[in-house]
């Protein structure tokens, strides 16, 4: 059986079943203006499924529409490594309690960093 590519291992690894992280999670955006990254933290519980639910009212949070939610927190950074220092080794409480979202932040920030130094679009997965 022939290796798989770079980019078929990835996506392979990228269907893979991860938990949520109970601290929250992250919106990242570019400000080309201001010359940063941006990452926006939200706060969620966890049902009994797996499921992130908005802290105040329990009810599942829907990847699709339904009312914006304000972030607890927003992080601003010139580069990927600025912004991952803040987010992991920054003041406490810290709004990552996973390695594995650790690991995921620091790519998604690598990506946005390239897409915002290279003028492209940044999507983030």
């Amino acid at each position: 059986m022939p290796a798989l590519t770079r980019e078929q291992l990835d996506e392979q690894l990228s269907r893979r079943s991860i938990d949520l992280d109970p601290a929250g999670y992250f919106l990242i955006k570019l400000d080309r203006e201001a010359g940063e990254l941006v990452a926006e933290h939200y706060g969620n519980g966890i049902d009994e499924r797996g499921l992130a639910t908005d802290p105040e009212t329990g009810d599942v949070l829907s990847c699709r529409g339904g009312e914006p939610r304000r972030p607890q927190a927003v992080y601003r950074g010139r580069s990927a490594k600025q912004l991952g220092i803040a987010l992991t080794e920054g003041q406490p409480p810290l709004p990552v309690s996973r390695l594995d979202h650790a690991l995921y932040l620091g790519r998604e920030l690598q990506k946005a960093e390239r897409c915002l130094a290279n003028g492209a679009e940044y999507i983030q997965d």
